[in-house]
């Protein structure tokens, strides 16, 4: 059965964009056990995960947040109930998040951190909501020029936003996501960003896969995360700098996509590196114990990202929760077979 769903979806996918987003599904008679009292339930698939879920549960906006990624803010709340993460570079050679929900909207999420100038290229498909602690004003009016509805620390005065007491500053800001959403719960669901397809979408020998065990970015001296894959759980268990990456919960964050894009980097704006996310560069998918190689594109910063197979057709991801990492040119990636 999940077998002949996923390949429902990948062909969904496949479609052009206004066709690959299921607007009014068919209510499907087995989706409850039936019974006297059991309906019908309309079924489709959350958008950014590409699993199978209710279609009425998946009719609200996504929330994208900048989340803190310094040692002294981890452990962060709710990274493993995401729909995706990406991971870019910023200055010192720090990393920070930018973290999307949307099939699992947590009570709180955080530390939350300022922008960078490269986040409304990345939030923008998405619509929806993006919350911030702030940042510079130029990069603040760049976020607050998109679409999206901006919910900003520096400027709630809705209690939105708290203080952690047990987290130090500035690594402490925490967002009321519940409450987030029940206020602008109207908001439009995002889109379909990725193609999905089965549990091990990589397995056509045509899209040369190779098996995959490990996998090491190197964004600088700094930050250098790394993923290992679990064939029990058929997850990526992720590692930072050498030790394994927890969550508030105490478990170890993972995902069962893990997207590699090299990104370059443009220095216009000083200190503040902004990872180029407008354009085309190198990629790989590694999910279910493989990895394939293919290339990435963004046309505009209001549309998705494509990842493309070496041969020209769409490179999929396994339905569930994926991490996109913006390794810089000058940074390394590495696959252990």
């Amino acid at each position: 059965m999940l077998l002949a769903v996923a390949a429902v979806l990948l062909a969904a996918c496949s479609a052009p964009e206004t066709e690959r987003v299921v607007a009014t599904p068919t209510p499907t008679p087995d989706a409850r056990p039936v019974g006297a009292s059991a309906a019908p339930v309309a079924v489709a698939f959350a958008p950014l995960r590409g699993t199978r879920a209710e279609w009425a549960a998946m009719q609200h906006p996504s929330i994208a947040a900048k989340i803190d990624n310094h040692e002294e803010a981890r452990p962060q709340l709710a990274l493993n109930r995401t729909d995706l993460v990406f991971e870019e570079l910023v200055e010192g050679g720090l990393t920070r998040y930018l973290a999307v929900w949307h099939s699992d909207i947590p009570d709180e999420l955080g530390p939350v951190r300022s922008i960078r100038p490269m986040d409304p290229d990345i939030a923008t498909p998405f619509g929806g909501i993006i919350a911030y602690s702030g940042g510079q004003e130029q990069f603040v009016e760049m976020m607050q020029a998109t679409p999206l509805v901006n919910l900003v620390f520096d400027f709630d005065d809705t209690g939105l936003f708290a203080r952690a007491d047990e987290r130090p500053g500035p690594h402490d800001v925490i967002l009321d996501a519940a409450e987030a959403l029940r206020r602008n719960a109207a908001l439009a669901p995002p889109a379909v960003q990725f193609v999905y397809g089965s549990a091990d979408p990589l397995a056509d020998p045509a899209l040369g896969a190779s098996s995959t065990t490990g996998i090491a970015h190197v964004f600088s001296e700094e930050r250098f995360p790394s993923w290992t894959w679990d064939a029990a759980a058929s997850v990526w268990l992720r590692s930072q700098e050498g030790s394994p990456d927890l969550d508030d919960a105490g478990v170890q964050v993972h995902a069962v996509n893990v997207v590699t894009m090299r990104v370059g980097i443009d220095w216009s704006y000083g200190e503040v590196p902004r990872t180029v996310m407008v354009g085309t560069g190198e990629a790989w998918v590694s999910t279910a114990g493989r990895t394939a190689h293919g290339t990435w594109s963004k046309d505009a910063a209001g549309t998705p990202i494509v990842l493309t197979a070496d041969d020209g057709r769409p490179l999929p991801l396994a339905p569930g929760n994926t991490w996109i990492e913006l390794v810089p040119n000058e940074g390394s990636v590495s696959f252990a077979p």
